[in-house]
Order: C-alpha cells, then structure tokens, then sequence
C-alpha cells in the first residue's frame, strides 16, 4: 500500500506541483484547498497514518488552528507546514505546537522527499509505540492478571487504588513475587499512563554505572564516556520509574536521589548544572528496608520519601490457590510463543505443582512451566515434564520430615534427567537446559554423571 500524503494549500498552482511530484516518488496524494473539506475527509477515514502538508496561510481557516483540530482528531498523521518567508515565526510555532517540520517555499524536490521520508519514520515509530502501550495496558487489565486468591486480590485492588493517585509506592516482598508486574499496573493505573514507565535494578550494575544510568552523563565525565547520554529520570520525565532491588543503593547514590525526591532536581554526571524533572517513583526490595534504617545503611529521610505508600507482595506459597491459574496461564503463553501444541496440565502435573512450596515464586513457577513445554513430547504437559525436584516421593509439606533438595542436588537431577531423554546428546541437552556446551561439560564433571547411571 503506497503511503498517504494529503495536501490542503488555496494555491492551485502548488497543488498541482505537489500532485506531480509526489506521484512521481509513489506517493497515493490526496489534496484539498479547503481545510473544512480536509477536516471533514480525514474524519470519515479514520486512522489510516500517513502526512499532511499544510500551508500556514488560507482565507477559510488559520493554518495553526487546523493544525490543532488534526492532531487532536488524527494523532496518525505527521503534519508539515508549508511557508514563505514572510511567515516564518508561524511555521516556528506551529513546530512548538505539535508540527514535525517546515518547508520554505519554494523547496526543491529533494528536500520534500527528505522530510516527508522522516516524517513518516517518526509516525511510524509512534503508531508502534502507541500499540506496544495498548498491548501491556491488555496485558495489565484487570480480567488479565492471573489470580484467584483473595490474599493477591487484596494486594491489586490496593494498587489500582493508589496507582488513581501520584503516590510514590514502595513494593515490599520476596523475589520472584511480581513487583514489577505490579509496578507496571500502578502506572497504567495513574494519571501518567500516557507517559514512559521505565525501570532500573539497582542490584545490576556497578556504582558508576548505576549512577550514569540514573542520572546520565556528559562527554568525558569517566572513562569510555565517549559521548553525552541521558539518564532513566529524563527518559522517565513526566512518567514512572521503578528503581528495582532499591536497597542496594550506596550511601553516595541514596542522597544524589532524596535530592531528586525532595527538590525535582539532578546534575548530571560531569556536570554542574542542574536539570528538573517529574517523576513518580516506585521502588521494590525484597530486604528490610526498616531494619537497613535502624543500623544505619539505608538513609532514613529517603525511606520515607519512598514509602509514601507500602505494598507487601505475598509469595505464592502463602497463595497456594493461584499456582494452577497462573501455571495454566504460563502454559497457553508459552505455547503461542512457541507454537508447541501443549495447551493442557495433566493432574499428575498439578498435583506436583501444588506440592511444591515455590521458593523460587511466581518466576520459578514460569521457568518450569517454559521448560517443561520444551520437553513436553504430547499434547499436555505431564508430571514428566516438570524437573525431578518437583515430583519425587517427600515433594512439598508431606515429606515425613525428610530434608529438602538442595539446589545443587535439584540442579545434578536435572542435568541428568536431561541427558536422558535426549540419549546423550549434549549439543540438544544444553539447548533445553538453556547452558552453553562448555558448562554443560563442567557440570556433567562437577556431579561425577556417566551414561551409564540409572
């Protein structure tokens, strides 16, 4: 399908012009010289994308306000203003009012390719951003959170209660309970859903780095700082912010961001002068944050900018009654995905899963399910599947006091479960282990397994 450019100028002589050459680079051109018949076609399309020259100047309507009815009717379409030079403080403001670009007539052909090309890349980047947003918005909706248990149904209403407002929010809980789900849904929740939600994780990254990824940096600010870069709370300006695993900060960091809680304000690193932002911040640790208080390793003062408002996730052995939806929802997920014909848990499977206490969380729980469905072989997922710390005799409370597997233990299982079932075959093995070949070989070392064990 050619791409659209409509035109709207009282100039028939720059129509045709426009008409020709647009053409001519396989454009499908549509133009109109009055902007009530622009308005009124555009209307009757619908959001179809494509670009708008417009001229600033036209007897029946102003170009600014045409511009401003567009782009609050059809956000689709870029819009280029076309001038002269007489009118060349209205094509700035036009820019200033939501305008890609300008063209100063007369233009050559080569310079109208050019901008109409890059116009059309930045609407296509929206259009993408536009249907990434509405696809986590779906995925964040109410009826598309998996659980059934009140304990985690408490828990959500509360966050859609407190993401209405512009609370900052500290997430409390184990790892693997969801924070960031649930940090995404406050967002999306709040009053800056229009706006980025970005997050850090505070545990990832060295002390510099986290800070130049915090904050940003100019050219030459440390080593390998090659070029000016903007940091998350410009990129997050106007939107949300998660700073994940927030209890690792170092003292250093922890007063660089109560700054930014308390002032709206951050220096660069390298520089010196100050830059403002708006941000909602919503942090997430699994660690004491109080106790971190007391002996004096988390900074007082930013524990209570961060927890304006306290949620504590629950693990999922306490919401026991969630791991057959939520298993059953990784499942259909994971098959999609995939394309693998598995849709189904068999109870064997369930039974395994529901005695299991989940250490790991909700993510254990996923990453069983996706391997699993890899080696998966009909077309239900069966106890078979699931690795061998999952459903050996003792698995979960009715253990008769047995000790529980070790990771190391439940890890040497695994690994030699694998190589069963692929005869052997460490190349195929280590792809469903999801390990390279070489660590393959250093654990098939490690834990002493030969081909030949039962």
């Amino acid at each position: 399908m050619k791409p659209k450019v409509y035109i709207c100028d009282d100039e028939e002589g720059i129509i045709r012009y426009l008409r020709k050459t647009l053409a001519e680079l396989g454009y499908d051109v549509k133009a109109r010289t009055s902007p009530l018949a622009l308005l009124k076609e555009l209307s009757e399309e619908g959001e179809e994308g494509g670009v708008l020259l417009l001229d600033i100047r036209m007897p029946e309507m102003d170009g600014l306000e045409l511009l401003g009815r567009v782009n609050a009717n059809r956000p689709d379409l870029g819009v280029i203003v076309m001038t002269g030079y007489g009118t060349i403080d209205s094509a700035v403001e036009a820019i200033k009012r939501g305008a890609f670009d300008y063209l100063t007539k007369p233009f050559p052909e080569e310079r109208l390719a050019a901008v109409i090309q890059r116009c059309l890349e930045r609407q296509g980047l929206l259009a993408e951003n536009r249907a990434l947003k509405n696809d986590l918005r779906q995925q964040l909706a109410p009826d598309q959170i998996v659980f059934k248990s009140r304990r985690f149904g408490e828990v959500y209403e509360l966050a859609q209660r407190v993401g209405a407002s512009d609370l900052n929010v500290l997430l409390l809980g184990e790892s693997g309970t969801g924070k960031e789900l649930v940090a995404a849904a406050i967002h999306y929740a709040g009053p800056r859903a229009e706006r980025r939600f970005l997050a850090l994780n505070c545990a990832a990254l060295t002390e510099t780095l986290l800070e130049s990824q915090l904050f940003g940096h100019l050219r030459g600010a440390f080593t390998g700082a090659d070029e000016n870069r903007k940091g998350l709370l410009v990129e997050a300006d106007g939107g949300t912010l998660l700073l994940d695993e927030v209890g690792e900060l170092s003292p250093a960091l922890q007063a660089k961001l109560l700054r930014v809680l308390q002032e709206g304000e951050f220096i660069p690193v390298g520089s010196t002068k100050p830059q403002r932002v708006d941000v909602r911040f919503i942090a997430a640790t699994n660690k004491n944050l109080a106790e971190m208080v007391a002996a004096g390793t988390f900074r007082e003062d930013l524990y209570y900018r961060l927890n304006v408002f306290s949620l504590q996730l629950p693990p999922l052995r306490e919401r026991p009654e969630d791991i057959q939806a939520l298993a059953g929802h990784f499942l259909r997920r994971a098959a999609v995905r995939s394309g693998h014909p598995v849709r189904e848990l068999t109870p064997d499977a369930l039974a395994a899963l529901g005695k299991y206490e989940w250490p790991g969380n909700v993510r254990e729980l996923r990453n069983v399910i996706e391997r699993g469905l890899v080696i998966a072989r009909g077309d239900k997922l069966t106890a078979a599947d699931l690795p061998l710390h999952l459903t050996r005799p003792g698995n979960g409370e009715d253990n008769g006091g047995a000790a529980p597997l070790t990771l190391a233990d439940a890890e040497r299982l695994q690994v030699a479960r694998i190589l069963k079932r692929t005869g052997w075959n460490k190349s195929r093995a280590a792809r469903l282990l999801d390990i390279t070949r070489s660590t393959l070989d250093r654990k098939i070392s490690d834990y002493g397994l030969t081909p030949d064990q039962p």
